[in-house]
């Protein structure tokens, strides 16, 4: 598959399960976006593309208020949580996140609103060609937790109503990237 088809792939499949997936073209753009999504906090763990593209400054810059530190004590009062992806499944919409910090985790999980910065050359084509990079990243650390998110938070196991965002996040905002990095094992 190309990668215009993989990255349609991903989309519709993400669309599907209720995410809302918007390319923007830089850092700078995708913190113009979430100041427009939200009006609380924050919360900004520390990642690797992050860092390098100096995420936090940009979030600062667009006006939104963040939080670094201390993750526990703020977590659930925030709005949302931010975080870089390893690498996405085309076929099913998910975000694969090695998320062994804790800081990633209650950024990912706490929050009502999750926003995940994906470059789309990060898509692979389904679960199959994703065992090379999973490999890889429990080879790197054996002890991790990988995180795969498909969608807002849903259950079903009250009275089998299908019901959003217990779990957590209530939305999950996908934005496309390019050029924030090709490597399958940063986030």
């Amino acid at each position: 598959m190309s990668p215009v088809q993989l990255l349609d792939q991903f989309t519709q499949a993400a669309i599907n399960v209720g995410a809302e997936v918007v390319p923007v073209g830089s850092v700078a753009s995708a913190a113009e976006y979430i100041s427009g999504k939200i009006e609380g906090s924050l919360l900004v763990p520390s990642f690797s593309t992050a860092g390098r593209f100096k995420l936090k400054a940009a979030l600062k810059k667009a006006g939104i208020a963040i939080e670094v530190n201390n993750f526990r004590a703020v977590a659930a009062q925030v709005e949302a949580g931010i975080t870089g992806v390893n690498f996405a499944i085309a076929d099913t919409g998910t975000l694969v996140l090695e998320s062994t910090s804790e800081d990633i985790r209650l950024a990912t999980t706490l929050p009502p609103k999750q926003f995940a910065l994906l470059d789309p050359k990060k898509i692979v084509a389904d679960g199959l060609e994703a065992v090379n990079p999973l490999r890889q990243l429990h080879q790197r650390d054996s002890r991790n937790y990988v995180a795969y998110v498909t969608g807002p938070s849903r259950t079903a196991d009250i009275e089998r109503v299908l019901t959003i965002g217990v779990h957590g996040p209530k939305e999950l905002f996908i934005l496309l990237v390019p050029g924030l990095s090709d490597d399958l094992l940063e986030m």
